[in-house]
Order: C-alpha cells, then structure tokens, then sequence
C-alpha cells in the first residue's frame, strides 16, 4: 500500500540550474516527479536549456499551471501558446518557449519533471554557473 507524503515545496529533492534565466527543481513524491520552473525575463528554452537538452526543440511533455509571469510557447507544427497566471496547459513534445514581458515566470510541472533540463543520454552537461 502506498504511504501518503507531504514536502515543502522550497525544499526540493533536485535543483537543475539552466545555462542561466532560471531553474527548475523537482519533488519527488512516489510515482510521481513535481516540477516547478523559475523563468527569469529573458529565458528562452533554445538558448538556455538547448544546450543541456541537446535537441532541437524540447521533447519533454508538460502538463502545466502558470503562477506568475507570461510565457509564450511555439510548437513545431505552428501552433502558438501565451500562458498566464492561472493557466492551466497541456504542452506535447516539439517545442520552444520564452517569458513574455518583465516579470518572471513561475510554473508548476505535473507531468514533464523527470525529463526537464536533464542532458541527452551519451551527452555531457555544459557547466553550470556559480550560484555564489
């Protein structure tokens, strides 16, 4: 029988730097990864987790609800997503993102965690900066 568990949500199990703009961190809680994205002004997904990624365009599949700030995601077939503070989106695989505007963009992940900002397999990592 699964046991229930409860976190702090500041008190993440893994925090995974971008090359800059931002994080995310995870929670792990059972058979489920909670993501939560830190989006400074600026961030685009091509420029700052590309080269973590090591794809063209992000493969993760999120399922998403937008805190705080604007993002706007272009899907590969066109498509084209703005997302705001209670949003609540489903994001396939094939896209690029980046914050909209001046404020940061705070999300939480529900589905695309395990995968996020996680180099390619065979893939080194870039280095990260220092956070001091």
């Amino acid at each position: 029988m699964a046991r229930a568990i409860i976190k702090k949500a500041s008190e993440a199990d893994e925090r995974r730097p971008f090359v800059s703009h931002g994080e995310a961190t995870v929670l792990n809680m059972g058979a489920l990864s909670l993501g939560r994205g830190y989006f400074e002004p600026g961030w685009q997904w091509s420029k700052h987790v590309k080269p973590i990624a090591g794809t063209e365009t992000c493969e993760v599949v999120h399922t998403a609800v937008v805190l705080s700030g604007r993002m706007h995601v272009q899907m590969k077939d066109g498509q084209e997503l703005d997302l705001e503070p209670g949003d609540v989106a489903f994001i396939p695989s094939g896209h690029d993102a980046w914050v909209v505007g001046n404020e940061p963009c705070r999300l939480v992940d529900f589905t695309g965690a395990e995968d996020y900002a996680v180099a390619k397999a065979g893939k080194e990592e870039p280095e990260q900066p220092s956070l001091q």
